[in-house]
């Protein structure tokens, strides 16, 4: 079995998680995912990350800590998702290149967007790793 890394970036501002609906196409159309992609194997994960949201989104982005990681399978590969932290300067546009839409979403409102099934692991880590505010 063939194995790949794929990343997704965590952005947040002002307390809300970017998250973003793929074009009605492919195995993921129309689903809602934080964006990232498939290392290409002479990058380190951090530099896919910064390529992926650049050529999806025109965003430059800085990637902070890992707060994620599992593995799936997917049409003969297993794939070991990592998800981190990225920052980015105050947004006020976006290209979306193979998204059709972007939200700025709280954390306790993520479990109502259809995610993507290997980003609904990350929504679950998010809502479990989120201290008590209070």
């Amino acid at each position: 079995m063939q194995e790949r890394v794929t990343t997704a970036g965590i952005l947040v501002q002002e307390g809300k998680y970017l998250v973003a609906k793929r074009e009605e196409k492919g195995s993921i159309g129309g689903l809602w995912e934080f964006p990232g992609g498939k290392n290409r194997y002479t990058e380190t994960e951090e530099e896919t990350l910064i390529r992926e949201f650049q050529e999806e989104l025109g965003l430059s982005v800085s990637v902070g800590p890992l707060v994620h990681s599992h593995d799936f399978i997917n049409k003969d590969t297993r794939y070991h998702l990592k998800a981190y932290l990225v920052s980015a300067p105050p947004i006020s546009h976006l290209d979306l290149l193979v998204h059709s839409e972007f939200r700025w979403v709280a954390l306790q409102d993520l479990p109502s967007y259809e995610f993507a099934p290997s980003d609904q692991e990350i929504v679950k880590t998010l809502l479990s790793t989120e201290p008590n505010k209070g």
